[in-house]
């Protein structure tokens, strides 16, 4: 059986400024924008290629603005996804090269942070047919 994580939801004040910062900044997809009743509203974005999305509304959590857990995406190209956020006036850090991995780190409007990660070595055919969801012994 498998367990996929799909969903992951941010604690936001504004909707509307999140979902732009999200949207027309970080570069997500927007999926779904629907008010269910006058309390609650649900929106879900999605991060590019990615399988899990986020969702930000109101009515959804008691969760504080800006408490949601440190998130993390992976890209292949760090200094494109670097770029990428700094043009699109993102406050985002310089490169952090480590071992492990090469990061950078941004907040949304209400502080939710998020590291960016290049993994070395990942790249290679073995992973690619991996992440096209062959097994590998």
């Amino acid at each position: 059986m498998d367990w996929k994580l799909e969903l992951v939801y941010v604690p936001v004040s504004d909707v509307d400024r999140a979902k732009d910062f999200y949207v027309n900044k970080v570069g997500f997809k927007p999926d779904f924008d629907e008010r269910a009743n006058d309390a609650i509203r649900f929106v879900q974005l999605t991060p590019p290629g990615s399988a899990c999305s986020i969702c930000i509304g109101e009515g959804l959590t008691d969760a504080p603005p800006g408490t949601g857990s440190n998130l993390q995406l992976v890209v292949n190209d760090i200094q494109a996804a670097h770029e990428h956020l700094k043009v699109n006036g993102v406050d985002v850090s310089d490169i952090d090269i480590q071992d492990w991995g090469h990061f950078v780190y941004f907040a949304d409007p209400d502080g939710n942070r998020w590291a960016v990660q290049y993994i070395p070595g990942r790249d290679t055919d073995r992973d690619k047919g991996r992440d096209a969801g062959e097994r590998t012994g």
